[in-house]
This record gives C-alpha cells, sequence and structure tokens, in this order.
C-alpha cells in the first residue's frame, strides 16, 4: 500500500482481531525526523494509551494491533519527546523562500516516514517536501 493520509488515518478505529480497543486522537511524531512514532489512542475505558507506529498495521478499514499489550500507558512520556499533528494542523508552512501555506495534513508512507506535507495555499492543496519546509511547532501538553 502506497502512502496515506495521516488525518484519516485518525479516523479509523484500533482493533485486535476484529474488536474495537479503541480510536486514535492524535498522532505523534518524532521532534526532529518527519517520521511517525504512534498514536494516542482513546480506549473503551476513558484512558488514553500510546501504540507505537511500527507495532500497528494500517488496513483499509481499521488499524490493526496483533496484542492489546502493545496498548501502552505512559502517553505524557512519549508526548513530552515528540510532536503532535492534532498541534500542527494550521499551522505556517515555510521553505527557503518564504511562506507556503497551512499545513493540512501529512502524507505518510507505509513505514511511518512523512513523504509530503499537505499545505494550503488560497484554495489550493499541494504536497511539499517535508526535508526543505518548516512548520512552526508547539508543544504537545
Amino acid at each position: 500500500m502506497g502512502s496515506r493520509s495521516a488525518t484519516a488515518l485518525l479516523q479509523l478505529p484500533v482493533q485486535l482481531h476484529g474488536v474495537r480497543l479503541g480510536r486514535p486522537v492524535d498522532l505523534l511524531l518524532d521532534s526532529v525526523a518527519w517520521r511517525a512514532l504512534g498514536f494516542v489512542v482513546l480506549c473503551g475505558d476513558e484512558s488514553h494509551r500510546f501504540l507505537v507506529y511500527a507495532t500497528a498495521a494500517a488496513r483499509e478499514e481499521e488499524i490493526d494491533v496483533p496484542s492489546a499489550l502493545l496498548l501502552l500507558e505512559d502517553v505524557d512520556f512519549y508526548r513530552s519527546r515528540s510532536r503532535s499533528l492534532r498541534g500542527l494542523l494550521g499551522r505556517p508552512v515555510a521553505n527557503g523562500n518564504g511562506a507556503v501555506g497551512e499545513l493540512r495534513d501529512l502524507c505518510l508512507a507505509p513505514d511511518g516516514t512523512v513523504a509530503a506535507l499537505l499545505v494550503e495555499q488560497g484554495e489550493t492543496l499541494h504536497e511539499v517536501d517535508p526535508s526543505s519546509a518548516s512548520v512552526e511547532c508547539v508543544p504537545t501538553a
């Protein structure tokens, strides 16, 4: 499977053998590199847990996990060492020539690498190479 929309992934349920465990409410990104670290998942017991991106399989209709034990409890540990997708959406994106628009989404490769930033400029969405752009970051608290 090719690149996936990060915001579309946040619409999928997290499931184990077809049983819904929760839903992702955010995607945490490496604080330096453009790579997905994992999902913040709101679980059925109303707690937030962290799901490492590499341990989950993003399918067409779900984010599949091989074990419920992969939903880790210390979300704040991961939040403090990462950037929040939700915190980045709507932020200005700039390249060497200045501002190019506002961040609307990310295109993720299957390994979690950000393949492109989807940036809105006027009424047009276009892809921007993440290696040549910067986005104003805010803490993930």
